[in-house]
């Protein structure tokens, strides 16, 4: 019963909301403050990979 209802409420989650629910996680297990900054970047990076040229704000 414990899988059934991790499933749906993994299926019921926006990926808006999924991406957000990892990068807190990948945040949050930094070890310092460098490596914190470290993984900032890697994630701004990552998300600007996703999103078009065109959606971009200047």
């Amino acid at each position: 019963m414990y899988l059934l209802t991790r499933l749906f409420l993994f299926l019921t989650k926006s990926p808006d909301q999924i991406a957000k629910e990892y990068g807190d996680q990948y945040l949050s297990e930094a070890t310092d403050l460098h490596d914190l900054e470290f993984r900032m970047r890697k994630l701004d990076r990552e998300a600007a990979r996703r999103q078009p040229s065109w959606m971009s704000q200047h």
